[in-house]
């Protein structure tokens, strides 16, 4: 199972330990208040590029993304009219989704993944949809997905192993 780690001002100072640890093959540099922005994705991105093998995100903007190098950018759910901008820059493209018709619009306008979320419970993201809802979704689509919300402890991880889904994305289980 693939691993999506969503980083967070809170993360930044830990982030290479992070990386050392957890190994994952996939890294959101998401930070949608800081002043510098666009300075630090540049940071992010040096540090990332000490790993082998790890795919780079931005988080909402494509033009920076293809500007630093990252592999891709992360889209929110408000932001399906940006992924044939993104892939027109031979960026891979990663949207936010929480619901069916989200994943498959996102799928049929070619984005590359998708996370849907919340499948755990996390706080002030509504009812969580639970692994049977998203064995239900995987069963509906091709697209990959990684699986988002509520996932922090290794039993999450476990819980969503019985699945097929494609990974997982966390900000806290990295952490």
């Amino acid at each position: 199972m693939r691993k999506y780690l969503i980083t967070s001002p809170e993360s930044y100072p830990t982030l290479k330990k992070q990386l050392q640890t957890h190994m994952p093959e996939y890294v959101l540099y998401r930070d949608k208040e800081h002043p510098n922005y666009n300075k630090e994705a540049k940071n992010f991105m040096l540090t990332c590029g000490k790993f082998k093998n790890i795919k780079t995100f931005l988080h909402q903007n494509v033009v920076l993304a293809k500007k630093v190098g990252a592999n891709g950018v992360h889209l929110t759910s408000q932001q399906f009219n940006e992924i044939s901008h993104a892939k027109s820059l031979n960026l891979e493209v990663i949207i936010s989704t929480h619901s069916y018709k989200e994943v498959l619009q996102a799928q049929s306008m070619g984005a590359d993944a998708v996370t849907y979320s919340p499948i755990f419970h996390t706080p002030n993201k509504g009812e969580p949809k639970g692994i049977k809802d998203l064995e239900n979704l995987l069963e509906k689509c091709s697209i990959k997905i990684f699986a988002l919300g509520g996932i922090v402890t290794p039993s999450h991880v476990q819980r969503l192993e019985t699945t097929s889904v494609y990974g997982f994305a966390s900000i806290r289980y990295f952490v």
